[in-house]
């Protein structure tokens, strides 16, 4: 029985977790913003906070009432882990390409299994808990040690926030509660 749900009755407003098999450590961070980018522009997410680390990714959405979240997440993790895995051949990374495929063993249909399953739905029911959700995940990169301040962290949407700065990709704040 999966443990996250999707509740649209109660919410709009997730936060989500998607994770590299193993946690493997893959910096592609260009591919995962471009196919933000374009399910903001094609599929019907809002983008309301994003963190994107090497092994893992935290994410707040909102979605148009004609999408599918989590139709618009499986092609994200589909999309980009083709993008990956072509990147990942190009750089000649076999070590990762091969855990991949150990990964994708006991999937008929797949060669290689970038993401770990499930993308972890939590749904946001107050403006408390967005707050928290937001700034753990902003916080993330400097608990792991990799910067003194949040929107000192390229790929995060801390800057959006704390500097208003769009740069690398466009929030949606107007949704926030």
């Amino acid at each position: 029985m999966k443990k996250y749900k999707i509740h649209p009755a109660t919410t709009s407003f997730y936060y989500s977790t998607l994770t590299i098999t193993s946690w493997l450590p893959i910096v592609y961070f260009t591919i995962i913003i471009d196919s933000l980018k374009y399910c903001q522009d094609n599929k019907g997410l809002s983008l309301l906070g994003y963190v994107i680390m090497p092994t893992h990714m935290h994410l707040i959405t909102s979605n148009s009432e004609s999408t599918n979240l989590s139709h618009i997440m499986r092609d994200f993790k589909n999309f980009t882990s083709k993008k990956i895995r072509d990147q990942l051949t190009n750089d000649n990374r076999k070590a990762f390409l091969d855990v991949f495929a150990r990964a994708a063993e006991r999937y008929p249909k797949q060669q290689y299994k970038v993401w770990q399953d499930e993308f972890h739905p939590v749904g946001l029911i107050s403006e408390k808990w967005f707050t928290e959700k937001l700034n753990y995940m902003h916080y993330n990169p400097v608990r792991k040690g990799f910067v003194e301040s949040p929107e000192h962290w390229k790929y995060s949407s801390a800057k959006n926030w704390y500097h208003d700065d769009d740069s690398i990709i466009k929030i949606d704040e107007e949704l926030v509660f």
